[in-house]
Parts: structure tokens; C-alpha cells; sequence
């Protein structure tokens, strides 16, 4: 796993205190859907154990999984932008320990704490450009013919 992919670790120690005021101890039994794909964005969460699968619908009545998130992990970003709808689905590929976060409340602490904030976000950009890649690639592999030279 990358780096990029864990929130914590890329805010400096004053900011992961603040955020981490905000976080309560959630747990999900293994095979709950967490979210799905164009519901309400309105919570994320820190993975403390566990792995969950991001998954995407295509069509017909497929779904894809484009990435699989474990310890460090963070999971849901569309709190953070309008119209705080979820770009993905979520589920528990096994049991999770996380801790969870009220997305309004810390877009409020953003806006109060501005350096934290732009911290947050660029932290989270990261971990989006990422996912984007992700997503991009596993699209590529189930549909792009192998030697087709498309990209």
C-alpha cells in the first residue's frame, strides 16, 4: 500500500490531534454494504482493521471492484466536495474496525482551521488521484482488449 493512501500519516501531528478529536469507534461485520454508489456523503472513515472493497456499477447489473482498502486506509472522500454524493459503493471483505468521522463537522473544522484544512484536502487529493488511477486501470483491464494498443 501507498503511502498516499494513508490519511493519518500525511497530517502533521497537530492536525491528525484535531481531526482525531472528531473520531468515534465504529465496526462492520463482514459483507455490509457501507454506502452505496449516489447516496448521501455525509461520514468517512479511517480504517483501523479489516479490508473493504470500493466497487463500481456498470452496465447491466455488474459491479466491479476497483480497489481494496485495508489498515490506514481512508474510506469515502465525496463528504468533502458538493453534492456529497458517493463516487463508489463500499463493502466489508471481512470484519473492520474504523474510526468514523461526521463530514460536516470536520468540513467545519476545516473552514475554522485553515492550515489544517488545506492539509485535509491536499491529503485527500492525494489519496483521490490516486483512486482515480486505481479505477482507471482496473476499468482497462475488463474492458480494453489485451494488444489493442488503446489506453
Amino acid at each position: 500500500m501507498t503511502t498516499a493512501k494513508k490519511l493519518l500519516r500525511a497530517l502533521p501531528a497537530e492536525h491528525r490531534d484535531r481531526l482525531m478529536e472528531l473520531a468515534r469507534e465504529v465496526s462492520f461485520a463482514q459483507d455490509t454494504r457501507i454506502f452505496e454508489e449516489h447516496g448521501r456523503a455525509d461520514r468517512f472513515w479511517i480504517i483501523r482493521s479489516g479490508a473493504v472493497t470500493l466497487d463500481l456499477s456498470l452496465p447491466g447489473p455488474r459491479v466491479a471492484t476497483v480497489e481494496t482498502l485495508g489498515t490506514g486506509d481512508l474510506l469515502g472522500w465525496s463528504w468533502m466536495f458538493p453534492p456529497y454524493e458517493w463516487g463508489f459503493g463500499a463493502e466489508a471483505l471481512s470484519p473492520v474496525r474504523a474510526y468514523e468521522f461526521d463530514g460536516a463537522e470536520a468540513r467545519n473544522l476545516c473552514e475554522s482551521d485553515p492550515a489544517l484544512g488545506f492539509a485535509l484536502v491536499r491529503a485527500v487529493a492525494e489519496i483521490l488521484g490516486h483512486r482515480l488511477r486505481q479505477a482507471r486501470t482496473r476499468l482497462l483491464d475488463l474492458y480494453v482488449p489485451h494488444g489493442s494498443g488503446r489506453l
